[in-house]
Order: C-alpha cells, then sequence, then structure tokens
C-alpha cells in the first residue's frame, strides 16, 4: 500500500480496484495517486478544489428596473384568462 510520504504514488490496477477507499482518502489528503495497467500510467486519482466563488452584492445595480404599478391589480380581463373564464 502506498504511503502519503511523496508526491505522487502509483498502483496497479488491481490493487486500486481492492483499495479504492484508502486510496481516495489518500488523494484527498493531497497525495496524488496514479494508477497504471501493466506499468504504464493510465489515470490519475487526485483531490478536487474547493470551487466557492464569492458572493458579491449589488453585482447587477442598476440593470433592471420594476415598474410603479408592479404589484397593482390586474385588469380583469386578464385576470379572467389566467384563471380560464
Amino acid at each position: 500500500m502506498p504511503t502519503a510520504s511523496s508526491a505522487a504514488q502509483t498502483v496497479n490496477i488491481y490493487e486500486a480496484k481492492t483499495q479504492l477507499s484508502k486510496l481516495v482518502d489518500l488523494a484527498s489528503s493531497g497525495t496524488d495517486v496514479v494508477i497504471a495497467r501493466a506499468g504504464k500510467p493510465v489515470a490519475r486519482l487526485t483531490s478536487l478544489k474547493d470551487q466557492k466563488r464569492p458572493f458579491r452584492l449589488g453585482l447587477l445595480e442598476g440593470k433592471g428596473w420594476i415598474a410603479d404599478d408592479f404589484d397593482a391589480p390586474l385588469p380583469d380581463e386578464l385576470l379572467a384568462q389566467f384563471e380560464g373564464r
């Protein structure tokens, strides 16, 4: 079983199948795991970086508008169409 002491570890595909949980833990701790078939590297197991974007207030300020009569009652004929009358 590879150890977390170096930057990347190489394991054969059989070991990767039988030790997947341990290899995922190793990768999540920052050590890349290279999976090889017949000694030839074919895949890399690595950790995912947190991709949160900063939340910015006011990003769309001044880009839209709301009509003065936004919350006024609808005309009777339009309200009747919404209600299926």
